[in-house]
């Protein structure tokens, strides 16, 4: 899992997809993908102990305070919300924006949808350092079990009383960000963020069944934060492929449960969904006039203000449950605008389309005449309330671009190698934009945009035949490459083409654009020539690339036939480590901390002469310009940075840089060589004694040899019962 989804045997896929059905059914709360992943990593237990039995230590958790000021905690989050007396212990399963503005029938003025953090009025985005937002956290008091969970007098007396929750269970706070920018990043980007600065402690405790730290083989920070993000995003594409799941955004509920739901008469039930789905289509539509129609009308409505005023919904909406309610409010508005809207467009001449996913549960714009607007993905938020007060800027005049700087913080992959770029969605076709990945090579395969994956299975099942024509823009290709025959298998929000053909010049990070006309059977994938030829790395080109894949997989030892370090040479071995494990900056710049290379290497710490190999190798790069020295930093938390921050310890970087490298190596020039027998490596981990049984002091010793490499600073014996067993090779 740390090496990402499509290395994960299926058989292992299936066997956490069942497990991970299973936490959604008996969580009353939706399952976010951030709570997945700790249900997971940490041990959830389906018989009612939740967490309880994990190795989570609760008095580490941050602290949160209704009504107060407090760092941006995202879902997932482990948290101690503050009370006169002993602190609740609660996991935060769900939050969204809180703004003072909402309206009883979740009115929401125009500034407020899609506005960034900190703003402060209409067109007034407010400052980007430090901003701050009123948030509604939804806590989970129940997820660490009986023995940690208050009885439902001592709850309802904490809610009757509103000093530390509200009536409804929940916690208001106004949240800090440290940046706009961290305001702005993913669910999961900063879950992983939190994990790795504010959590390290319980991230890399010792007592999981086998820490972060060991899986990527001790590693410096940017492999932890690498392995992580990848963590999670298998644990994001398993959940997304579940039958018995439905997503909205990255909240999991089940498909019986939203069935319930529909058939239930009560407050909250189908004819309540209903009532909220007409509500919303004719939010905007004018009266009509003697003489013509009104001027034209847009409302915005905020899913979670409204649900609150339907007769009865109170009770329903307290605790975990008004979570819950949202997601499948929000599902059902969705399923209405796909069925009965054409790209939102309903009969009566009013277009609705989902434009801010945060806010208010989720804020849903109606505007009236719809045909006037171009038409749309309607589930894309677009953020249309806030960017209509923005006064539009004229275009400053071209400057030349800067040299790019090496950012100031490691960039996870998943960020800066995203999974494509959508051009045009509106009409009757789809455009989008990706870069070819070593994966496709390899596997002969082509991710499909989630608009065109949902569009073919809605319409053609979840496996079919399509044709697909690929164009190499200034090259010429043989007609089995030209015109293919491909199978899509379709998932959930997921899908991809398998059985493609691509051209032997074909390489890791060569732009693709791809186009679908909508109802046909054919894909159209193109690349785009640059003019002229350039040299980058190790590779020449006249061809579109993304700098960032190739600088990550274009590395010695990869090709179309296989991804292994096995037979490198140390130099080769330096230059891929480099590469694939340094800090990835905007322009395909990679930074390693020097002292970090041999663990990268190896994935542990190897024998000094071993070491001592590598380091030559290193000094030969370095003295021949192939690679560049430079000098970092790094934090209490032993992340490294660059450039060097004030305050932090310095430290030796190693960089490479594409831009100055003189060798060129064809794609597919250079083979592996055969890869020797396979070991399993088996990291420490802690193993349960028989009764009356104890543990040796070698095993003592080992133990807090392994803490101290971790970092871990709360403790470093062997709980009472367990011995510790060493990391070791098993096989053949």
């Amino acid at each position: 899992m740390t090496e990402g989804y499509d290395t994960v045997p299926a058989a292992e896929r299936e066997r956490l997809r069942r497990y991970l059905e299973a936490v959604v059914e008996v969580r009353r709360a939706p399952v976010h993908f951030a709570v997945a992943f700790n249900a997971v990593y940490f041990g959830y237990d389906l018989g009612g102990e939740g967490y309880g039995r994990s190795p989570l230590r609760p008095d580490d958790f941050p602290a949160v305070t209704l009504g107060e000021c407090a760092p941006a905690l995202p879902v997932g989050a482990m948290v101690r919300i503050t009370t006169g007396s002993e602190p609740l212990f609660a996991e935060l399963v769900y939050k969204e924006g809180a703004h003072s503005g909402l309206g009883d029938l979740g009115d929401v003025p125009a500034w407020v949808s899609g506005a960034p953090a900190g703003a402060e009025g209409p067109g007034r985005p407010g400052p980007d350092r430090s901003p701050v937002r009123r948030e509604l956290l939804v806590p989970d008091l129940d997820a660490f079990g009986p023995g940690l969970s208050l009885s439902p007098v001592q709850l309802q007396r904490l809610r009757n009383h509103q000093r530390w929750i509200n009536e409804d269970g929940h916690v208001v706070v106004d949240a800090c960000y440290p940046s706009g920018e961290a305001s702005r990043r993913s669910d999961l980007a900063a879950y992983a963020e939190f994990l790795l600065t504010t959590a390290r402690a319980q991230l890399l405790s010792p007592f999981v069944p086998v820490s972060l730290s060991a899986l990527v083989g001790g590693g410096d920070g940017t492999e932890l934060h690498t392995g992580l993000l990848r963590l999670l995003d298998t644990v994001r594409r398993v959940l997304a492929s579940s039958e018995r799941l439905r997503l909205w955004g990255p909240y999991a509920i089940t498909r019986e449960s939203l069935t319930s739901c529909w058939r239930d008469t009560g407050p909250l039930g189908g004819d309540d969904m209903r009532t909220l789905a007409t509500a919303v289509e004719r939010a905007a539509v004018p009266a009509r006039r003697r003489y013509g129609l009104a001027a034209p009308v847009t409302r915005y409505t905020a899913v979670g203000p409204r649900l609150r005023a339907f007769p009865g919904a109170g009770e329903l909406l307290k605790g975990v449950n008004y979570a819950a309610a949202v997601c499948r409010a929000n599902v059902t508005l969705a399923d209405v605008v796909r069925r009965d809207g054409e790209k939102g467009l309903f009969a009566n001449g009013t277009r609705v389309a989902l434009d801010d996913a945060f806010e208010g549960g989720g804020v849903w714009r109606s505007h009236f005449p719809g045909d006037a607007e171009p038409a749309t993905d309607p589930m894309l938020p677009a953020g249309r309330g806030w960017t209509s007060t923005v006064p539009p800027v004229s275009p400053p005049e071209p400057e030349p671009e800067p040299e790019p700087e090496p950012v100031d913080q490691p960039l996870a992959d998943d960020e800066v190698l995203g999974p494509g770029e959508l051009i045009r969605s509106g009409g009757a076709e789809i455009v989008w934009r990706l870069p070819l990945r070593l994966a496709h090579l390899i596997d002969c395969c082509l991710p499909l945009h989630p608009l065109v994956a949902d569009e073919l299975r809605e319409t053609q099942g979840r496996k079919l035949a399509l044709g697909l024509e690929l164009t190499h823009r200034g090259a010429r290709l043989g007609e089995d490459e030209t015109t293919q025959h491909v199978v899509a298998e379709l998932g959930d929000g997921v899908g991809r083409l398998t059985g493609v053909t691509w051209p032997v010049d074909f390489f890791p990070g060569l732009l693709l654009e791809v186009r679908w006309n909508r109802g046909g059977r054919t894909l159209r994938v193109a690349t785009s020539s640059l003019g002229h030829r350039v040299r980058v790395g190790d590779r020449t080109t006249g061809h579109c690339y993304d700098p960032l894949v190739l600088t990550r997989e274009d590395v010695p030892g990869s090709d179309r036939d296989g991804d292994s370090a096995a037979g490198l040479s140390p130099r080769q071995l330096v230059m891929r480590v480099v590469r694939r494990c340094g800090l990835l900056t905007p322009d395909g710049h990679a930074l390693l901390d020097r002292a970090g290379l041999p663990v990268a290497a190896y994935g542990q710490r190897p024998p000094a002469a071993q070491a001592a190999v590598l380091d030559s190798a290193a000094a030969e790069l370095l003295a021949e310009g192939l690679l560049e020295p430079a000098t970092g930093s790094r934090d209490i938390t032993g992340q490294p940075w660059f450039p060097p921050r004030p305050g932090e310890r310095r430290i030796p970087l190693i960089a490479y840089r594409p831009a100055r490298v003189r060798i060129t190596r064809p794609w597919g020039s250079e083979k592996p060589a055969a890869e020797p027998m396979r070991l399993q490596y088996v990291p420490g981990h802690l193993r349960r004694l028989l009764p009356g049984r104890s543990p040796s002091e070698v095993q003592r010793a080992a133990f807090r040899e392994h803490c101290r490499r971790l970092g871990k600073a709360d403790g470093w014996e062997l709980p009472d019962g367990y011995t510790f067993v060493t990391g070791h090779t098993r096989g053949r």
